[in-house]
């Protein structure tokens, strides 16, 4: 069990009466947000997260599925719960699932993946200005932004949380 005093937000102690504990709490569900006061000694119940690593096998519509490298049970997580990262995923990937009481509220690609490059402009020589980029599609269909010197076919390493270029692979 917590307390609410143990919450981030502080205290706050009005002129007159007693203190209390103001906060803004997110539904992990349906991703609802509401702020709301607590006596300092109100008592909760610990929730509990899942974390699972599982292994991103295939999309059919609406419906992507992945699969417990342990269990080789198959997962089918609606693609609303999917954030806008998840476009680096390609197939056969690992991915964290978090889930709450059995149902799936995020879907976590690795930080970094490495990919190739299968669509972009050809760089032009003498173009050396510094950070000068390109747009380039990547093979999930993705589209970032290079560095000039990147070509069709190579592999490059992107950091799924930003959507940007880090190195060639």
């Amino acid at each position: 069990m917590i307390t609410a005093g143990d919450f981030r937000n502080g205290h706050v102690k009005p002129g007159k009466g007693a203190a209390f504990v103001r906060t803004k709490m997110k539904n992990v569900i349906t991703g609802a947000v509401t702020e709301t006061s607590f006596n300092p000694t109100a008592k909760f119940e610990n929730a509990t997260v899942d974390r699972v690593t599982m292994e991103y096998l295939y999309n059919d519509g609406n419906l992507y599925y992945f699969m417990n490298p342990e269990t080789y049970e198959q997962e089918p997580v609606d693609g609303s719960v999917l954030n806008d990262n998840f476009k680096f995923v390609k197939e056969n990937m690992e991915c964290t699932i978090y889930s709450y009481k059995g149902k799936v509220f995020n879907v976590e690609p690795p930080f970094f993946v490495e990919l190739e490059v299968t669509e972009t402009d050809p760089g032009f020589a003498g173009n050396t200005a510094t950070n000068a980029t390109k747009p380039a599609t990547v093979e999930t269909g993705a589209e970032i932004k290079v560095p000039l010197f990147i070509e069709r076919g190579e592999r490059i390493k992107i950091d799924t949380r930003t959507g940007e270029y880090l190195s060639r692979a």
